[in-house]
């Protein structure tokens, strides 16, 4: 059986949207949210896997906003470090992996390991898909 692919028409490079996807990296460990928000399109959504209440689902660009406020409160340095390991991209998605680093106001460090999916479109953020390690996440932030 062959398997054959269409890539959409893209107004972007790979490259570019690797730099935009390391740009988000770059932005969200400041913890601004209104500077997150900017990289992300209009009708974007973000996506978080699991099923942890209150953190896993799909988001709008609104709410995933007010997720992000209502976090940035917990860490010390009031945001979470995000450093991408490597990325490869095809037309307008990225595949990135990363790690994170924060330490909590309760004491805990929550340190994890990402893969995410971006989607560009327009020069935007258009799609976001994030897995982790679950169970890291809610040990650290709900046990």
């Amino acid at each position: 059986m062959t398997i054959t692919t269409t890539t959409p028409e893209t107004t972007t490079t790979p490259e570019q949207n690797v730099a935009l996807a390391n740009q988000f990296a770059a932005v969200f460990s400041t913890g601004n949210v209104a500077d997150i928000l900017e990289l992300l399109h209009p009708d974007a959504t973000y996506w978080v896997s699991g099923g942890i209440e209150g953190m896993s689902g799909t988001y709008t660009k609104a709410a995933f906003g007010e997720l992000l406020a209502g976090v940035t409160s917990v860490y010390t340095l009031g945001a979470l470090a995000m450093t991408p390991t490597s990325a490869i991209a095809q037309g307008d998605k990225v595949a990135v992996e990363a790690e994170s680093f924060a330490e909590l106001n309760n004491g805990r460090v929550y340190q994890n390991s990402y893969h995410f999916l971006f989607e560009m479109s327009e020069g935007k953020i258009l799609r976001v898909k994030e897995y982790m390690d679950t169970k890291h996440a809610y040990d650290i932030f709900f046990a």
